[in-house]
Protein backbone atom coordinates (compact mmCIF):
# COMPACT_ATOMS: atom_id res chain seq x y z
CA UNK A 1 0.00 0.00 0.00
CA UNK A 2 3.07 2.50 0.67
CA UNK A 3 4.24 1.64 -2.58
CA UNK A 4 1.16 2.25 -4.42
CA UNK A 5 0.64 5.95 -2.36
CA UNK A 6 4.17 6.87 -3.40
CA UNK A 7 4.06 5.67 -7.09
CA UNK A 8 0.44 7.81 -7.09
CA UNK A 9 2.33 10.78 -5.24
CA UNK A 10 5.25 10.70 -7.69
CA UNK A 11 3.03 10.73 -10.67
CA UNK A 12 0.72 13.64 -9.47
CA UNK A 13 4.34 15.65 -8.98
CA UNK A 14 5.05 14.68 -12.29
CA UNK A 15 1.87 16.43 -13.67
CA UNK A 16 1.99 19.19 -11.82
CA UNK A 17 5.34 19.94 -12.92
CA UNK A 18 3.96 18.98 -16.50
CA UNK A 19 1.36 21.05 -16.32
CA UNK A 20 3.92 23.96 -15.02
CA UNK A 21 6.29 23.64 -17.83
CA UNK A 22 3.56 23.87 -20.35
CA UNK A 23 2.06 27.36 -19.01
CA UNK A 24 6.27 28.18 -19.03
CA UNK A 25 6.04 27.82 -22.68
CA UNK A 26 3.19 29.12 -23.20
CA UNK A 27 4.15 32.25 -21.04
CA UNK A 28 7.67 32.33 -22.95
CA UNK A 29 6.55 32.20 -26.47
CA UNK A 30 4.05 35.19 -25.80
CA UNK A 31 6.72 37.14 -24.58
CA UNK A 32 9.30 36.04 -27.23
CA UNK A 33 6.44 37.17 -30.18
CA UNK A 34 5.61 40.38 -28.72
CA UNK A 35 9.29 41.39 -28.16
CA UNK A 36 9.80 39.93 -31.85
CA UNK A 37 7.13 42.21 -33.07
CA UNK A 38 8.79 45.31 -31.22
CA UNK A 39 11.96 44.94 -32.48
CA UNK A 40 10.69 44.30 -35.83
CA UNK A 41 9.07 47.53 -35.28
CA UNK A 42 11.88 49.42 -34.07
CA UNK A 43 14.13 48.27 -37.15
CA UNK A 44 11.53 49.65 -39.93
CA UNK A 45 11.44 53.48 -39.16
CA UNK A 46 14.69 54.88 -39.19
CA UNK A 47 13.37 57.21 -36.63
CA UNK A 48 13.52 54.87 -34.01
CA UNK A 49 17.49 54.07 -34.52
CA UNK A 50 18.52 57.43 -34.67
CA UNK A 51 16.80 57.95 -31.93
CA UNK A 52 18.66 57.13 -28.01
CA UNK A 53 15.85 56.26 -26.14
CA UNK A 54 14.82 54.08 -28.33
CA UNK A 55 18.22 52.22 -29.05
CA UNK A 56 18.65 51.76 -25.13
CA UNK A 57 14.86 50.16 -25.84
CA UNK A 58 15.83 47.71 -28.76
CA UNK A 59 19.00 47.06 -26.13
CA UNK A 60 16.54 45.76 -22.96
CA UNK A 61 14.43 43.84 -26.14
CA UNK A 62 17.23 41.40 -27.32
CA UNK A 63 18.72 40.97 -23.92
CA UNK A 64 15.40 40.05 -22.41
CA UNK A 65 15.09 37.85 -25.92
CA UNK A 66 18.47 36.26 -24.75
CA UNK A 67 17.54 35.88 -21.50
CA UNK A 68 13.68 34.21 -22.20
CA UNK A 69 15.37 31.62 -24.45
CA UNK A 70 18.26 30.67 -22.79
CA UNK A 71 16.59 30.00 -19.14
CA UNK A 72 14.00 27.95 -21.03
CA UNK A 73 16.52 25.77 -22.76
CA UNK A 74 18.05 24.90 -19.23
CA UNK A 75 15.08 24.49 -17.63
CA UNK A 76 14.16 21.74 -20.76
CA UNK A 77 17.47 20.22 -20.03
CA UNK A 78 16.36 20.57 -16.42
CA UNK A 79 13.30 18.79 -16.31
CA UNK A 80 13.98 15.83 -18.56
CA UNK A 81 17.37 15.58 -16.19
CA UNK A 82 19.84 15.73 -19.80
CA UNK A 83 23.24 16.23 -18.93
CA UNK A 84 25.35 19.10 -21.03
CA UNK A 85 29.34 19.05 -21.31
CA UNK A 86 30.97 21.87 -18.56
CA UNK A 87 32.16 23.80 -21.13
CA UNK A 88 28.95 24.48 -22.89
CA UNK A 89 27.10 24.88 -20.00
CA UNK A 90 29.88 27.63 -18.57
CA UNK A 91 28.98 29.35 -22.24
CA UNK A 92 25.41 29.74 -21.70
CA UNK A 93 25.51 30.70 -18.21
CA UNK A 94 28.44 33.03 -18.19
CA UNK A 95 26.18 34.57 -21.63
CA UNK A 96 23.28 34.30 -19.50
CA UNK A 97 24.98 36.44 -16.48
CA UNK A 98 25.92 39.06 -18.84
CA UNK A 99 22.59 39.53 -19.69
CA UNK A 100 20.96 39.65 -16.81
CA UNK A 101 22.87 42.59 -15.66
CA UNK A 102 22.33 43.86 -19.20
CA UNK A 103 18.56 45.25 -18.75
CA UNK A 104 18.83 46.68 -15.33
CA UNK A 105 21.79 49.09 -16.40
CA UNK A 106 19.98 49.78 -19.73
CA UNK A 107 16.98 50.55 -17.52
CA UNK A 108 19.12 52.78 -15.39
CA UNK A 109 20.72 54.40 -18.81
CA UNK A 110 17.35 55.19 -20.26
CA UNK A 111 16.16 56.70 -16.87
CA UNK A 112 19.07 59.17 -16.99
CA UNK A 113 18.24 59.68 -20.33
CA UNK A 114 14.80 61.25 -19.52
CA UNK A 115 16.50 63.16 -16.63
CA UNK A 116 18.89 64.87 -19.54
CA UNK A 117 15.48 65.02 -21.51
CA UNK A 118 13.61 66.90 -18.98
CA UNK A 119 16.01 68.66 -16.63
CA UNK A 120 18.60 69.87 -18.98
CA UNK A 121 16.85 69.99 -22.72
CA UNK A 122 19.43 72.41 -23.86
CA UNK A 123 22.16 69.81 -23.92
CA UNK A 124 19.81 66.95 -24.61
CA UNK A 125 20.58 67.01 -28.67
CA UNK A 126 24.18 66.84 -27.69
CA UNK A 127 24.42 63.92 -24.85
CA UNK A 128 21.73 61.93 -26.38
CA UNK A 129 22.72 62.06 -29.88
CA UNK A 130 22.87 58.70 -32.60
CA UNK A 131 26.65 58.87 -32.45
CA UNK A 132 26.87 58.39 -28.60
CA UNK A 133 25.13 55.01 -28.77
CA UNK A 134 27.29 52.66 -29.69
CA UNK A 135 29.87 53.92 -26.78
CA UNK A 136 26.75 53.90 -24.40
CA UNK A 137 25.74 50.37 -25.68
CA UNK A 138 29.59 48.84 -25.09
CA UNK A 139 29.89 50.70 -21.40
CA UNK A 140 26.35 48.86 -20.38
CA UNK A 141 27.95 45.94 -21.70
CA UNK A 142 30.89 45.87 -20.38
CA UNK A 143 29.70 46.79 -16.88
CA UNK A 144 27.91 43.57 -17.23
CA UNK A 145 30.64 41.95 -18.15
CA UNK A 146 32.53 42.59 -15.27
CA UNK A 147 30.76 40.08 -12.44
CA UNK A 148 30.98 36.95 -14.98
CA UNK A 149 34.78 38.12 -15.63
CA UNK A 150 34.92 37.86 -11.54
CA UNK A 151 33.81 34.60 -11.37
CA UNK A 152 35.43 33.00 -14.60
CA UNK A 153 38.41 34.02 -13.16
CA UNK A 154 37.99 32.45 -9.84
CA UNK A 155 36.58 28.97 -11.78
CA UNK A 156 39.69 28.86 -13.98
CA UNK A 157 41.53 29.40 -11.43
CA UNK A 158 39.54 26.12 -9.45
CA UNK A 159 39.18 23.75 -11.82
CA UNK A 160 40.39 20.96 -13.17
CA UNK A 161 41.73 19.92 -16.55
CA UNK A 162 39.25 17.23 -17.28
CA UNK A 163 36.65 18.64 -15.41
CA UNK A 164 35.81 20.86 -18.78
CA UNK A 165 34.58 17.36 -20.23
CA UNK A 166 32.66 15.74 -17.87
CA UNK A 167 28.98 15.92 -18.73
CA UNK A 168 26.37 17.15 -15.84
CA UNK A 169 23.11 19.18 -15.73
CA UNK A 170 23.62 22.34 -16.37
CA UNK A 171 23.12 24.37 -13.01
CA UNK A 172 25.46 28.00 -11.78
CA UNK A 173 26.10 25.38 -8.38
CA UNK A 174 28.34 23.62 -10.79
CA UNK A 175 30.78 26.71 -10.84
CA UNK A 176 30.76 27.33 -7.31
CA UNK A 177 34.04 25.35 -5.99
CA UNK A 178 34.12 28.20 -2.44
CA UNK A 179 32.03 29.07 -0.43
CA UNK A 180 32.71 32.58 -0.42
CA UNK A 181 32.11 32.52 -4.00
CA UNK A 182 28.14 33.13 -3.28
CA UNK A 183 29.29 35.85 -1.04
CA UNK A 184 31.32 37.84 -3.28
CA UNK A 185 28.76 37.33 -6.33
CA UNK A 186 25.73 38.77 -3.79
CA UNK A 187 27.95 41.77 -2.44
CA UNK A 188 29.47 42.72 -6.55
CA UNK A 189 25.08 42.74 -7.65
CA UNK A 190 24.23 44.82 -4.75
CA UNK A 191 26.67 47.44 -4.87
CA UNK A 192 25.43 47.33 -8.76
CA UNK A 193 21.99 47.63 -7.48
CA UNK A 194 22.69 49.95 -5.02
CA UNK A 195 24.44 52.47 -7.49
CA UNK A 196 21.48 51.97 -9.68
CA UNK A 197 18.76 52.42 -7.06
CA UNK A 198 20.36 55.70 -6.69
CA UNK A 199 20.61 56.76 -10.08
CA UNK A 200 16.64 55.86 -9.61
CA UNK A 201 15.72 58.24 -6.56
CA UNK A 202 17.88 60.94 -7.93
CA UNK A 203 16.59 61.19 -11.40
CA UNK A 204 13.04 61.19 -9.58
CA UNK A 205 13.84 63.67 -7.56
CA UNK A 206 15.03 66.20 -9.95
CA UNK A 207 11.91 65.90 -12.54
CA UNK A 208 9.78 66.26 -10.07
CA UNK A 209 10.92 69.35 -8.93
CA UNK A 210 10.66 70.16 -12.62
CA UNK A 211 7.09 68.60 -12.73
CA UNK A 212 6.17 70.99 -9.78
CA UNK A 213 7.29 74.59 -11.61
CA UNK A 214 6.60 73.01 -15.37
CA UNK A 215 2.88 74.43 -17.06
CA UNK A 216 0.74 73.47 -19.60
CA UNK A 217 2.58 71.12 -22.32
CA UNK A 218 5.47 70.91 -20.75
CA UNK A 219 3.86 70.00 -17.30
CA UNK A 220 2.11 67.19 -19.08
CA UNK A 221 5.31 65.81 -21.01
CA UNK A 222 7.09 66.22 -17.49
CA UNK A 223 4.93 64.44 -15.65
CA UNK A 224 4.67 61.61 -17.91
CA UNK A 225 8.56 61.37 -18.03
CA UNK A 226 8.08 60.61 -14.17
CA UNK A 227 5.70 57.91 -14.75
CA UNK A 228 8.39 56.75 -16.80
CA UNK A 229 10.84 56.55 -13.77
CA UNK A 230 8.33 55.26 -11.70
CA UNK A 231 7.71 52.15 -13.42
CA UNK A 232 11.51 51.41 -14.52
CA UNK A 233 12.19 51.64 -10.69
CA UNK A 234 9.61 49.09 -10.35
CA UNK A 235 11.12 46.74 -12.93
CA UNK A 236 14.86 47.46 -11.27
CA UNK A 237 12.96 46.21 -7.61
CA UNK A 238 12.00 43.06 -9.65
CA UNK A 239 15.68 42.46 -10.64
CA UNK A 240 17.13 43.18 -7.50
CA UNK A 241 14.53 40.66 -6.00
CA UNK A 242 16.37 38.17 -8.38
CA UNK A 243 18.98 38.48 -6.13
CA UNK A 244 16.98 37.26 -2.96
CA UNK A 245 16.20 34.35 -4.66
CA UNK A 246 18.68 31.35 -4.57
CA UNK A 247 18.93 32.45 -0.92
CA UNK A 248 15.31 31.94 -0.06
CA UNK A 249 15.38 28.94 -2.58
CA UNK A 250 17.94 27.27 -0.47
CA UNK A 251 16.30 27.50 2.78
CA UNK A 252 13.10 26.43 1.59
CA UNK A 253 14.69 23.28 0.45
CA UNK A 254 16.47 22.59 3.60
CA UNK A 255 12.18 22.43 4.98
CA UNK A 256 10.55 20.66 2.44
CA UNK A 257 10.71 19.52 -1.08
CA UNK A 258 7.40 20.08 -2.20
CA UNK A 259 7.65 23.60 -1.12
CA UNK A 260 10.92 24.42 -2.92
CA UNK A 261 9.39 23.56 -6.37
CA UNK A 262 6.48 25.60 -5.54
CA UNK A 263 8.43 28.39 -4.20
CA UNK A 264 11.16 27.86 -7.35
CA UNK A 265 8.09 28.29 -9.94
CA UNK A 266 7.09 31.44 -8.24
CA UNK A 267 9.94 33.22 -8.59
CA UNK A 268 10.80 32.29 -11.64
CA UNK A 269 7.13 33.33 -12.92
CA UNK A 270 7.23 36.47 -10.92
CA UNK A 271 10.94 37.97 -10.65
CA UNK A 272 12.31 36.24 -14.04
CA UNK A 273 9.31 36.15 -16.38
CA UNK A 274 7.63 39.58 -14.86
CA UNK A 275 10.11 42.11 -15.92
CA UNK A 276 10.80 40.61 -19.01
CA UNK A 277 7.37 41.41 -19.98
CA UNK A 278 7.42 45.28 -18.56
CA UNK A 279 9.70 46.70 -21.08
CA UNK A 280 7.35 46.14 -24.10
CA UNK A 281 4.47 47.79 -21.40
CA UNK A 282 6.56 50.73 -20.75
CA UNK A 283 8.22 52.09 -23.86
CA UNK A 284 6.07 49.99 -26.34
CA UNK A 285 2.67 50.61 -25.92
CA UNK A 286 3.12 53.87 -23.31
CA UNK A 287 5.26 55.13 -26.33
CA UNK A 288 2.72 56.92 -28.59
CA UNK A 289 5.01 57.61 -31.61
CA UNK A 290 6.65 53.66 -31.47
CA UNK A 291 2.43 52.73 -30.81
CA UNK A 292 1.38 53.91 -33.54
CA UNK A 293 4.18 52.18 -35.57
CA UNK A 294 3.32 48.83 -34.25
CA UNK A 295 -0.11 48.87 -34.65
CA UNK A 296 0.58 49.92 -38.09
CA UNK A 297 2.93 46.91 -38.32
CA UNK A 298 1.31 44.47 -36.38
CA UNK A 299 -2.00 45.30 -38.67
CA UNK A 300 -0.14 44.70 -41.75
CA UNK A 301 -0.70 48.01 -43.26
CA UNK A 302 -4.51 48.02 -42.21
CA UNK A 303 -4.22 50.87 -39.74
CA UNK A 304 -3.62 54.40 -41.19
CA UNK A 305 -2.83 57.28 -39.04
CA UNK A 306 -1.16 60.89 -40.21
CA UNK A 307 1.33 60.96 -37.73
CA UNK A 308 2.59 57.68 -38.80
CA UNK A 309 5.08 58.95 -41.20
CA UNK A 310 7.48 60.14 -38.09
CA UNK A 311 9.79 63.27 -39.21
CA UNK A 312 10.58 64.77 -36.09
Amino acid sequence: MAKNSSLVGGQSLMRTINYRVILVQVLIVVFLCINFLLITTFFMKDFFYTTMRYILFATTLMSDCFILIITNVLLIYDYFRSTLQIWLCLSLCAFLSVCTLVTPITLTAMTLERYVAICMPLQHAEFCSTHRALPCIFIIHGLSAIPCIVDLSIFFASATQNFYTQDRICSVELFTFHSWQGHLRSAISQIYFLIMCITIVFSYVKIMKVAKAASGENKKSTWKGLRTVILHAFQLLLCLIQLWCPFIEGAVLQIDFMLYINVRYFTYISFYLAPRCLSPLIYGLRDDKFFIALKYYALCGLYKNNSFHLTD
